[in-house]
This record gives structure tokens, C-alpha cells and sequence, in this order.
């Protein structure tokens, strides 16, 4: 792995806290995650099952974590699995875990062979007959059309012991990793500033005739030299109008002289994701309509850090709504909205979001959770919790003046003063001229 040993602490205390809520008198199982193949014999790089890798660590196929917590014997309790490797496999595919560094790894005590599994589970399946397998719950997943190993073993499970009573280990997962101990801060905020210093690196790039596509390679060349494996996810480089395709992939158009740049594009590390946005002028000046603009979205990203996002607010019924008002009053100073016709939808309560005037300028939420995923798992009733990693990215979209504006941060939400990941990274309008001009 490119990023520096994980203390196998964090993973111990991970697995004590989801022991805590584990179903009584329960096995408990979780899968890595598969290698995904593209076409022929090839394959795209190995990417962990989020969970598994939250309790252990383990950042290889193959894998398998299972507990049985109220087992009468303590070494049947926590159990590791891993491929056993083999000189062949060192030759063709490199290293793999011994039980010895496993151990060392995630410090799970007992480490077996993954041909071991099926019979010590047919082994406690005779002793416990509750069983908490895992699913991804999350509400935008791709599941249906994707079939995991955690979906083939569920399938296979429920097959040979359907009298087992099953339980959902999803919702306990979700809470637990809402909120973030502090050596999950501290990776969040390796890969902050790792993302500043691609940030940093294409301010003294970005110039008229550049290509979205070059400035999309500057990042990544700063991001893996920094041990990074690379972006946190697909990076949006939309310049001009591009800016107001919300998930602009195509990355294959010039950046133009008197245009504004958006770019959503952040580094991972170590599994852990950081996201943000950053909205340039391709001359290095902004115009004083795009100043307007950016400003207005600026505003309301403080606003959102410094005031609204408090632990116990919920997201979406509470601070979404919240930012909504705040957006129309930015709307209605820049021209776009009508005062009088905002005043007459504020009186329909039971007017849905959805169907008012300010979202044909911002049609996206503001913030999610962060972590292990860029869109990282929450409870069901989602409310801001001590310590939860989300983002705050507001913006406007102008696709009829060719430009849009978003901004976005990385924060630890805190009760006394959230902690801004990226506060070191330029915001400011005169900021970004300023450095821009130093090119």
C-alpha cells in the first residue's frame, strides 16, 4: 500500500464498538470486497469492501471477518480470514498477508486460511442460530445490478441454514461510522492536504488554451506523488458552461479566455476520501458579474460552517431547508429571483423544495457525510453528530450566462466550532486572483 501503516488500534476499537450492539447470542459476518473485472483477462484496481476495511484494516481479496462475541471460547470470538498465498502467486501477483502481519494488520488474534471458513461456520451454525449478515443499504447504490460477496454468501448462507434467524447489520454499520474517532480525522485530513497541494499546483497552471483534460493530469501527478492511490472519485474539470452539468465527466474541452473553471476533484488516502470544489477564472480574473456570483455562494458556505451545520440538526428537514431561504435572499440580490414571487411561495408550506423557484439555480444539496465513501453511509433519520465528516457545497448554476460557481469544504462537525478541514486551502476571490497572478 502506498500510505503509511494504520495503528491497528483504530480497527481493534472499531470492532469493540460494533460488539457492543451486535444482536446477542449472533455470528456476524463480513466479506471483502470483489476485484472488478473489465473484459478479457483484465482488471481494474482492487478497491475493499468499506466495512470490512473499517474493522480490520485488511486492504486484500479475498478476505472475511467473522465474530461470535458470546462464544464460550475467547479464540473463537474474532476470527480473520485471508488467502493463503503461495510462491506462484508471490511471482504473478506480489505480496499477501501471512496470519503473522494479518494479525499485525488488524489485530485480530486468530487468522485463518479463507479455506477454512465454510467449516468453522458450519461449526458455529450449530451452536448460534442468529446470524447478521451485511448488505450496502445505502439509498443511491447500485446494487441490483451489482452482486457482491457479500451478496453470493447471503444467497448461500440463507440456502443451507434457512431456519437460522437473520438479522441487518447495515443500520448498526451506518451509525457506527457516522461518526469519526480521531485517527479516522487524521487520515480525512491527510487527504485534504494532499488535495491542497494539487489545488495549489493547478492555480499556477490553469491559463487560457488549456486543455480540461491537462488540468484534470495535474492533480493527479500531485496526488500520487503524495501517496495517494489518486482521486477519491471521477474528477468534474467543467469549464464555462460544462460548470452547470452537476456530474460533467468528458473532461475534453479548452479552457477559454474570460471563463470560469469548476473543479470537483480530491484525493483519497489510505481509503479515506476527501471531496472538493473550487471555482477559478481561466485568465486568472474574475469578471464583476462572476464575482457577484461567487461571492453570493461563498456566503452562504460560511454561512452553512459557521452557523448552521450544529450537532442534533437534521439535514435534510432543518439545514437543506434552512440554506434554501438563505440561497433565494443570494437569488434575489443577484436579479434572478423576484422578491414579491418568493414571498407568495414562503406562504405554501406544503410547497415541496423541489417544485420552488431557486432551484433552477441550485438543484443539488448541500451536504453529505464523508469518510470511507465520498458518499458515505448515515443512519436512516440522518442528523449532524459529533465528529460526522460532511461537506459543504453550495452553488449557482447560470447555464444562459455560460458559468456556474461551487464551492466546497471538508468539515468535522463539532459543538462549540466545526473544524474545517481544507481551511487552508484558497477561497477567497482576491485570494485566488492574488495567487493566480503569481503564475
Amino acid at each position: 500500500m502506498k500510505y503509511r501503516k494504520i495503528p491497528s488500534e483504530l480497527f481493534t476499537s472499531n470492532r469493540k464498538n460494533l460488539v457492543k450492539k451486535l444482536p446477542p447470542a449472533s455470528i456476524t459476518i463480513f466479506h471483502s470486497a470483489e476485484i472488478p473485472w473489465r473484459c478479457a483477462d483484465g482488471s481494474m484496481h482492487f478497491i475493499q469492501n468499506s466495512d470490512l476495511f473499517y474493522l480490520t484494516g485488511v486492504d486484500q481479496e479475498e478476505s472475511i471477518l467473522l465474530l461470535c462475541p458470546e462464544h464460550s471460547d475467547p479464540e473463537m470470538r474474532e476470527i480473520l480470514f485471508v488467502r493463503e498465498t503461495s510462491d506462484l502467486i508471490t511471482i504473478w501477483e506480489g505480496h499477501k498477508l501471512s496470519k503473522e502481519q494479518a494479525t499485525a494488520v488488524s489485530g485480530v488474534t486468530k487468522v485463518l486460511w479463507t479455506t477454512e471458513f465454510e467449516p468453522t461456520l458450519r461449526r458455529l451454525a450449530r451452536e448460534f442460530d442468529r446470524i447478521a449478515l451485511n448488505y450496502n443499504e445505502h439509498t443511491r447504490t447500485g446494487a441490483p445490478i451489482f452482486y457482491s460477496r457479500d451478496d453470493a454468501f447471503r444467497k448461500w448462507c440463507q440456502d443451507l441454514y434457512p431456519d437460522h434467524r437473520y438479522e441487518r447489520i447495515a443500520p448498526t454499520m451506518h451509525e457506527l461510522r457516522a461518526q469519526k474517532s480521531q485517527p479516522e480525522i487524521d487520515l480525512l485530513q491527510t487527504a485534504c492536504d494532499i488535495t491542497a497541494k494539487g489545488f495549489n499546483r493547478v492555480l499556477k497552471f490553469v491559463e487560457p488554451g488549456k486543455m480540461e483534460y491537462e488540468v484534470e493530469a495535474e492533480f493527479l501527478h500531485e496526488f500520487v506523488r503524495h501517496g495517494s492511490r489518486g482521486f477519491a472519485y471521477e474528477p468534474i474539470i467543467a469549464s464555462g458552461k460544462n460548470a452547470c452539468i452537476l456530474h460533467y465527466l468528458s473532461n475534453d474541452q479548452p479552457c477559454k479566455d474570460g471563463d470560469l473553471l469548476l473543479m470537483d476533484v480530491a484525493a483519497e488516502y489510505a481509503n479515506y476520501n476527501a471531496d472538493l470544489t473550487r471555482t477559478i477564472p481561466v485568465n486568472g480574473k474574475f469578471t464583476p458579474r462572476q464575482r457577484d456570483v461567487y461571492n453570493a455562494v461563498l456566503r452562504i458556505f460560511r454561512l452553512c460552517i459557521d452557523e448552521l451545520i450544529v450537532p442534533g440538526k437534521h439535514m435534510r428537514e432543518e439545514y437543506h431547508k434552512e440554506v434554501a431561504r438563505a440561497m433565494e435572499e443570494e437569488l434575489i440580490g443577484l436579479g434572478l429571483l423576484d422578491a414579491s414571487e418568493v414571498a407568495k411561495e414562503r406562504e405554501q408550506e406544503d410547497l415541496p423544495e423541489e417544485g420552488r423557484a431557486y432551484r433552477k439555480y441550485f438543484m443539488h444539496g448541500v451536504s453529505h457525510s464523508l469518510g470511507i465513501d465520498v458518499h458515505d453511509v448515515t443512519p436512516t433519520a440522518t442528523e449532524f453528530v459529533e465528529n460526522m465528516c460532511v461537506t459543504v457545497e453550495p452553488g449557482i448554476y447560470l447555464p444562459d450566462e455560460g458559468f456556474g460557481v461551487r464551492l466546497e469544504n471538508d468539515i468535522i462537525v463539532r459543538t462549540g466550532g466545526n473544524l474545517d478541514l481544507m481551511a487552508d486551502i484558497p477561497i477567497e476571490a482576491d485570494e485566488i486572483e492574488a495567487l493566480m497572478a503569481n503564475r
